[in-house]
Parts: structure tokens; sequence; C-alpha cells
């Protein structure tokens, strides 16, 4: 059964009591399980209850990290291939109606972007295009991603949700990674913040990492847009949303990134503003409840708050990244979709890892288990009752 199915707006709406019922003594249980944190937990640890508990959370957060990841924090970074949309979003700079320039690199602006990046000394890049389908659509994708594959070792997507048979197909070309974000898990509201396209359809797009499971594509990147509605709420969802997709694709790599709204052509004003310390509550929070997702963080927040927060359960960062198709290779490239807080270069972000006491790791290893036979899934401990 697909996540679009089992997520109710009843749920949505009776999350708030659930969350809100926390006491303090439910945010010690979640503090001193010893196994597999369930989703009761975690809803303890996003609650108002969790925040005299911060500072306990993000030490039990860091040494968790450490002890599963090591020392390490991977660099990747964004190339964004096209700024045409068919989507309007309120949110989001690329929306149709919005009077920019639009771009789409051909095979020789690729290979330009891709040379220009590979120089940088990335291995892992994210190629980024806006939802047009017939232009920017499967086959224009399947040539990206075997022309980066000549370049990178680690090729991951995030552009419009496909199906299962195109994702197979870009799978035997090298793509070894697609991040998707819901925006929001409030079904009620999504038409709301999404007004035209097929970005519309909140089952598809909810349904997604399950295609890319079916598929076998190595790792999913999960996430939601924090600024739109109740993070404790979306949180818990999207928690909800990995512990199914860990249940069905245990072969699966699974990763999450924090995306905080930010300024962008249209002056969207954010209606849940999400401060730093709920920030990192929310962080420190699926950091306690798994401790093998990865935790992504982008330069969308400012250099200051990366480096106070990359300690606490962060394993990958973006690095020297522009948001605008030919950024990397041409003098004036096209508007950006939204701005960058972290301006630092490449080399920059480094060595501020380094500081920290962390190594950059530059290249991302092709996965273990992607050649693997298939046999019975590693068990698991039982969760306790979940929400």
């Amino acid at each position: 059964m697909n996540f679009s199915v089992l997520c109710k707006e009843r749920e949505w709406n009776d999350l708030a009591a659930v969350i809100e019922a926390k006491s303090a003594d439910d945010v010690r249980r979640a503090l001193r399980c010893k196994t597999r944190r369930s989703l009761d937990d975690f809803a303890a640890l996003v609650s108002p209850a969790a925040a005299p508990f911060l500072e306990e959370m993000a030490q039990e957060s860091a040494k968790i990290t450490t002890a599963r990841f090591g020392k390490t924090i991977q660099l990747y970074i964004p190339i964004y291939l096209s700024n045409l949309c068919h989507n309007i979003c309120s949110y989001c700079g690329y929306r149709q109606d919005n009077a920019i320039e639009r771009k789409v690199l051909d095979q020789d602006e690729m290979a330009a972007e891709f040379e220009a990046v590979r120089k940088m000394g990335f291995a892992h890049v994210l190629l980024v295009t806006g939802e047009a389908g017939k232009i920017v659509g499967v086959d224009y994708l399947a040539e990206a991603v075997e022309l980066a594959g000549k370049y990178f070792s680690h090729v991951s997507l995030e552009v419009q949700p496909l199906g299962i048979d195109d994702y197979r197909r870009l799978r035997q070309l090298g793509l070894l990674g697609v991040y998707v974000y819901q925006e929001t898990y409030r079904r009620e509201r999504y038409g709301a913040y999404h007004l035209k396209g097929r970005k519309r359809n909140f089952a598809w797009r909810l349904d997604t990492p399950d295609r890319l499971g079916a598929a076998g594509i190595h790792e999913i990147g999960l996430g939601f847009l924090l600024g739109l509605e109740d993070w404790r709420r979306e949180a818990v969802m999207l928690a909800r949303h990995l512990r199914h997709l860990e249940r069905r694709y245990w072969r699966t790599r699974f990763s999450i990134s924090f995306p905080r709204l930010r300024a962008a052509l249209g002056a969207f004003q954010a209606g849940h503003l999400v401060g730093d310390r709920d920030f990192v509550q929310a962080i420190t929070a699926f950091r306690l409840f798994d401790e093998n997702v990865g935790l992504s963080l982008s330069t969308r927040e400012s250099a200051a708050f990366r480096d106070r927060v990359l300690p606490l359960g962060i394993t990958q960062v973006s690095a020297g990244s522009r948001t605008e198709p030919g950024a990397y290779s041409v003098a004036e490239p096209a508007l950006p979709q939204f701005s960058i807080h972290d301006l630092r270069d490449p080399q920059e972000v480094a060595a501020a890892i380094s500081r920290l006491g962390f190594d950059p790791v530059w290249r991302n290893w092709q996965p273990a288990l992607a050649d693997r036979p298939a046999s019975a899934p590693p068990p698991r401990q039982r969760a306790r009752p979940v929400l």
C-alpha cells in the first residue's frame, strides 16, 4: 500500500492535539529509550515539551551520528540544468507566471557546467530542473544523467516526479539518488500553494518515493518546506513516511533535507516561521528517531548557522551552490530560484568543516548494497505502537 493511501487529512488535524499533549515525562522516556524509538517517541521529541531538553537532545544526536557515520561530512553541489517550469507554486521563483528569462542547457552547455564543477573537486552532484515534462522530460534527463556519469561518481536528481519505468531507465544509465520533497503533508492546504501544473496532484507527488523504491533507486531524499505549515506536524508525518518506506524498501538508503523558506521572486511570505531553536529541535529529533538516515543542510542557511548546527547530526552539506542554469561556467547566468545565504566557496566550506573537527568528503563511493543479491531483510527491533 502506497503512502498516499495511509496519509489522511483527519490524521493531520488530530496530530496537533497529540503533540501538544506530550509532557516532560514523555520526553524523558523518549530520551531514555534504548531500542529503536517509535513514532510516539518522535512526537514527544518535536513537541513544545521538549524545548527545555534541547541541549540533551543535541548531545545525544551528536553522539549517535559520530558512532554511525564517523567524523565525516559529505560535500555535494546542485547543478541547475533548466529554470523552465509549467507549475505555479506560490513560494518559488521559477513559477510559470514570473516574467524571467528561461534557460534550458543543451549538451555542450551541460558539459561546460560539469567540467567547471569537476574542477572544484566535487564527485557528488545533484542535477536540478524545473517541472516541464514536454521539454525537460525523461529523454532530456537521460542524456543529462549519462553525460554527468562521465564526470562524477555519484549522480542524483531533483526534478519532476516520474513513473517507475522512467526511474528504472535512469537507474540503468547510472542514476543513484533522487530527492523529492512533498513541500507539505497537509492535503487540505496543498492546493493553496500549488496553483497550477502537475505538481497540484498531491497523491502523485506523495507516492513518488514508493515508485523510486519499486524502481530500485539506491538513495531517496525526503523533506518538507519549513515555513508553509506547522513544522511539528510536518515532521511527524515525514517520520511516518520514512518508517513506511524503510519497511518496504529495506535495501534503499534514505536522507532528509531541511529546506527553510527563503526570499524568491514573487515576495511569498512564510505563514509559519521556523526559528533556529525549532530548526535544531527538528534535526536532532530525526537523528534520535533514526540513526541511519542521512541529514542534509543546504546553503539556504547562513554560514554561521551551518557551522553551529553541523556537529549536531548533519551528514552532508552543499557547498558553493548557485541556483540558476549555467551558473558555474558563464559570467551572467539566469535568475536564481531562491536566495543563497552561505556564500562561501567550496574550499572555504571544507576548511570550516575541518576546523570543526570533521573530515570533508568530496567523493561518494559506489553503494555497497547496489549489486548485493537480494535476501531476507536484516532483522529490526520491534517498535512500540505508533501513532
